[in-house]
Formats: C-alpha cells, sequence, structure tokens
C-alpha cells in the first residue's frame, strides 16, 4: 500500500494537479448552540480524504519549516504558526499599546481582525 500511495503522491507532485476523488468533500452540519431549527446555528465541516489531509500537512510543515529557517515571516504574524495565537496577537497588541501609552504617545489604532 505504502509504495502505491508514495507513487500517487509523486505524480501528483509532479503533475500538479490533485486527483478527482481528493477534490470532492462530504459537508457536515455541526450545531454550534442555541436553537436546533435555525440554520444559522450550524457550521459547515468538510470531511476529505485522509491521503489528500496528510499530503496538506507534509507540504505545510516543511513550508513553515522553510518559513522558519529562513526568518522570512514577519514578527506579527500569529496566524498558522506553532506557539502563536489569536490570544498571543490580542496580548501583544495590548502590550505594545499600553507601552505606547505609558510613554505619552498619541495612538490612532484600527482593529480588522484578529
Amino acid at each position: 500500500m505504502i509504495p502505491y500511495l508514495a507513487s500517487q503522491l509523486d505524480i501528483t507532485a509532479n503533475n500538479g494537479a490533485l486527483p478527482g476523488d481528493w477534490k470532492k468533500a462530504t459537508v457536515i452540519p455541526i450545531h454550534k448552540g442555541g436553537d436546533r431549527s435555525l440554520v444559522t446555528n450550524y457550521g459547515p465541516v468538510g470531511l476529505t480524504s485522509v491521503v489528500c489531509k496528510q499530503m496538506e500537512h507534509v507540504i505545510a510543515s516543511y513550508l513553515r519549516q522553510v518559513l522558519d529557517k529562513n526568518d522570512w515571516l514577519y514578527e506579527g504574524q500569529h496566524g498558522f504558526r506553532p506557539g502563536y495565537s489569536c490570544e498571543s496577537q490580542v496580548i501583544t497588541v495590548c502590550h505594545d499599546i499600553a507601552e505606547s501609552l505609558d510613554n505619552g504617545d498619541r495612538i490612532g489604532a484600527l482593529i480588522i481582525d484578529f
């Protein structure tokens, strides 16, 4: 089985095209809370190919290694990085604002999304 999968992944990587089955997902509605009769209280979860997910994981891990090794990511980039999170970004921004206010600096801030 492993040689077949390795061959399939190699062909996929060299051709730059995914097999059709890997592009399909079964979408399952997951209840988020509240009234179960309201569609807005459900979120979609897509179930995709396990092999495709493993290939994504390998590629993402490799890219993360290259980005970290070459120090190509901006230090303020918190999303999708090990050891960083939305919480660490909020803490960093709050700390920077507090430090600026302590120094008597004027601050203009526009927070779009965390």
